[in-house]
């Protein structure tokens, strides 16, 4: 298919008149057998690329996704838009919905499933017999950040791809430097060389701001004073759940406002109440875990603080891109206090097992692992076990990941301590060029915030929302954003 016969087919599925940046792009990228790999901003529409080549083929379409929740909106979004061979197979399903799934397999052209899903033998013998004509990688950069000491499922996509026969590859994301894009190629096996289609992942609308606090209590202050000074919709991120259940109340008793929190350890009729709610106006701010901030999808938010700091700026670019998808002004602020930086840290090395304990493991590895079978790291040492590992090659993974880490962290930190534009900074990371500063690009050489250029400043009599809203509307809400 050429340029307007695909434009012609966007029009007709999707109601829109052209393309985005990039899109059409990876389309004929992908027309012409070529693995691709995308670096595209948050809110560019990367969903609607592989929904349109299952359009332009009969071949099904299997989508690796990292979130049961990011799964569960793209099957309901594609649902919505009139597909109904559409399924997503994970760990919310029984053994019978599971066994149900896996006897159509045939009948579905968009199949979600999770690193760990396609780990199963039974999983992968089924899908080798739908003959996917291609595999997506969704949120790629996790295959980098996750897969060593996280989701070590994800190091078994190479696997995976060798065994479907070396299918045709796609490889989304938002936030990946040169290296990340290196590493995800290379963890994948792809043999053939990559096609990589990278626009600016600049989001130019999103004003930049760092503020330095000087104790736990300036800084629950300091967020006090921001939400009720900025325009809402707005999320909240955070390392801990308790911390984001605790201020999600507070915040509600101070300010007045419709506070929730979102997170991992809610219950999933709990997080599909609440993000609905969000999506539907009915709350104000979501205070959010950094883990679970990708299932959250409003294309209105208006601003973005982080009240610890995320792991890196991978994960940073990620959840400030969680403002401003309709292309109006927002603003990311993060909130910091010397020495914010140990939490990030003891999470990296808490996640990591040290080497005693990968000795130890390894003396009786099937003892620990009937002993220990829902622990993490035992988990994550089983995978390598019977990966055919020892104990000196995973120590010696394990170290070099504590410093990949280590220097991730410490250019966090660079871009908190900044002297420059944060654009500058920020992009330079990731090996992109950043526009000439301005008064609406970020804080560096500001007297404060200017909240009222921005117009982010919140009405005095910011009148509630009406509460009960036409489902139409709230429905089109939800799946308004094809990203």
């Amino acid at each position: 298919m050429d340029k307007e016969q695909l434009t012609a087919l966007l029009k007709r599925h999707f109601g829109f008149d052209q393309f985005r940046p990039g899109q059409l792009e990876v389309l004929l990228s992908l027309q012409s057998g070529n693995d691709t790999m995308t670096i595209l901003p948050t809110g560019a529409g990367k969903t609607l690329i592989y929904q349109m080549f299952g359009l332009m083929q009969s071949q099904p379409i299997l989508i690796v996704s990292p979130l049961l929740s990011l799964m569960q909106d793209q099957v309901a979004r594609l649902k919505y838009l009139g597909v109904k061979s559409v399924v997503a197979l994970n760990s919310t399903l029984n053994w019978q919905q599971k066994q149900a799934v896996l006897a159509n397999l045939h009948s579905y052209q968009y199949l979600y499933i999770s690193p760990e899903m396609l780990s199963q033998p039974e999983v992968i013998d089924r899908i080798r017999l739908m003959h996917p004509g291609l595999v997506v990688i969704d949120e790629a950069h996790c295959l980098s950040q996750w897969g060593p000491d996280f989701r070590p499922d994800y190091l078994n996509l190479k696997s995976v791809l060798e065994q479907l026969n070396g299918p045709l590859t796609l490889m989304l994301t938002a936030t990946a430097s040169k290296l990340v894009q290196s590493d995800v190629i290379n963890k994948l096996g792809l043999k053939k060389p990559v096609n990589r289609i990278i626009k600016s992942i600049d989001r130019p609308n999103i004003y930049l701001s760092v503020m330095e606090v000087a104790s736990s209590d300036d800084k629950e202050s300091r967020l006090l004073r921001l939400v009720t000074q900025l325009k809402t919709p707005g999320v909240i991120y955070f390392l801990s759940r308790k911390l984001a259940n605790q201020t999600a109340v507070w915040l509600a008793q101070k300010t007045g406002l419709r506070v929730a929190a979102y997170h991992s350890g809610l219950g999933s009729e709990d997080r599909f109440k609440i993000q609905h709610q969000f999506m539907s106006d009915q709350l104000d701010i979501i205070c959010a875990t950094s883990a679970f901030g990708m299932g959250i999808d409003k294309n209105d938010i208006r601003f973005v603080i982080h009240y610890h700091l995320p792991a890196n700026l991978d994960a940073y670019m990620q959840e400030i891109g969680r403002a401003g998808r309709d292309g109006k002004q927002s603003i990311a602020i993060l909130l910091y206090q010397p020495g914010d930086e140990t939490i990030p840290a003891h999470l990296m090395f808490n996640n990591i097992p040290d080497e005693s304990l990968v000795r130890t493991f390894f003396k009786t590895p099937k003892r620990f692992i009937e002993q220990s079978p829902d622990d993490e790291q035992i988990k994550l040492l089983a995978f390598y076990f019977q990966h055919g590992y020892n104990a000196n090659q995973l120590n010696r993974i394990f170290q070099l990941r504590i410093y990949q880490q280590s220097n991730h962290l410490q250019s966090l930190i660079n871009y908190v301590n900044a002297h420059e534009c944060r654009r500058h900074s920020l992009l330079s990371y990731f090996d992109q060029l950043a526009p000439g500063h301005n008064k609406y690009c970020c804080d560096y050489q500001s007297n404060g915030l200017p909240l009222s250029d921005l117009k982010l400043q919140r009405p005095l009599n910011q009148p509630d929302h009406d509460a009960s809203l036409d489902w139409q509307i709230v429905i089109k809400k939800l799946f308004k954003n094809d990203d």
